[in-house]
């Protein structure tokens, strides 16, 4: 599967050196799994979980799942033996720890195919800082968030609002984004603590991550439903396209009433209508309102002062039909042909 298309909703960590674990991987209803070499392993086990990791692929059975592996780092004994056991078996990424600058990628890729895509861990201050230069280089795909590590580091608080980290999270997601990289937010350890997860799912996906890190099958599902558009937001998208192409198709733009049939949250006489999930009342990913789309566009009506940021019934409406197109091609962008089928958006 081409992994640009790919949805990141939830990326499972798997140990490498627990047979039964990676075996029950393949009937997980994960998106990604990341294999790992490192912090799971004990330092006595490293070599013996290389090998059970790398005969584990090569059988293979996982599926349209994206199969990531975290080396050790390439400081350690282990992470160079393990950099070319996964390049000679093959998997969709390697994930390297600790990346604190571009050069730490360049003596990676060194040691694999030209073809295979490279992942960084981003939990050091050193990460945070010099995340454009590590997002900037060729190889990389994504960004995976290690928020316990960072934590240690900044010698910062555990909150449930996570406002001391967020300098650092908003840093990383700006190279990411800046660059088209995939960002994965980092893992909630209170696995059994359904409601704190789903509060970081969703903070995290509002501000703008591509899915989570996971420590525990049991957090898949509610990390897919956080994740994944809602059917309103979804039907909303295409209908705002349809209305769009249908304008184009009769050389003008739909009348501004009609468009307000297919806004989400208003009433026939403009009144606010109640909603649920993502798309009740407020904004995400960064879409603009219509008003800023306005002010953003300078298309205010002549001689209206006052900062006054109106603007033509025309304008406005091509401006918001413009927003939909933005909005649905950004959020199935990654998303395989398998889940575009189920959500309808397939063709």
């Amino acid at each position: 599967m081409d992994q640009a298309m790919r949805p990141y909703r939830s990326v499972l960590y798997i140990p490498g050196s627990k047979e039964r674990a990676l075996d029950k991987a393949r009937g997980l209803p994960v998106d990604a799994i990341i294999f790992d070499l490192e912090d799971a392993v004990a330092a006595d086990e490293k070599a013996t979980a290389r090998t059970l990791l790398t005969d584990t692929l090569k059988a293979g059975g996982y599926g349209n799942r994206a199969k990531i592996v975290r080396i050790n780092g390439l400081d350690t004994g282990w992470g160079a033996d393990d950099a070319r056991a996964i390049a000679a078996i093959g998997a969709d990424a390697v994930l390297l720890p600790k990346v604190g600058n571009a050069v730490m990628l360049k003596a990676l890729t060194d040691l694999l195919p030209k073809a295979m895509p490279v992942w960084a861990m981003i939990e050091t201050p050193r990460g945070i800082i010099n995340a454009m230069e590590i997002a900037a280089h060729p190889r990389i795909e994504a960004f995976v968030m290690g928020t316990n590590d960072l934590a240690k580091d900044l010698n910062c608080r555990f909150r449930p609002d996570r406002m001391p980290l967020m300098t650092s999270l908003q840093t990383a997601l700006l190279a990411a984004r800046a660059h088209g990289v995939v960002c994965i937010d980092g893992v909630f350890n209170a696995f059994r603590d359904d409601d704190g997860l789903r509060a970081e799912c969703e903070q995290g996906r509002d501000l703008g991550f591509d899915g989570k890190t996971l420590i525990h099958p049991a957090q898949i599902a509610v990390a897919n439903e956080v994740f994944a558009p809602t059917g309103e937001e979804v039907d909303l998208a295409r209908r705002q396209i349809e209305a769009f192409e249908a304008a184009e198709a009769e050389g003008h733009l739909p009348h501004p009433l009609r468009w307000r049939a297919i806004r989400p949250g208003k009433t026939a006489d403009g009144g606010v209508r109640g909603g649920r999930g993502r798309g009740a009342g407020r904004r995400r990913r960064g879409r603009p309102d219509r008003r800023e789309l306005a002010c953003r566009h300078g298309a205010g009506h002549a001689g209206q002062g006052g900062g006054d940021c109106s603007i033509g019934d025309g304008a406005m409406i091509w401006l918001l039909l413009e927003a939909a197109r933005w909005w649905l091609a950004d959020r199935f962008t990654r998303m395989s042909p398998a889940w575009c089928g189920v959500m309808g958006l397939a063709g």
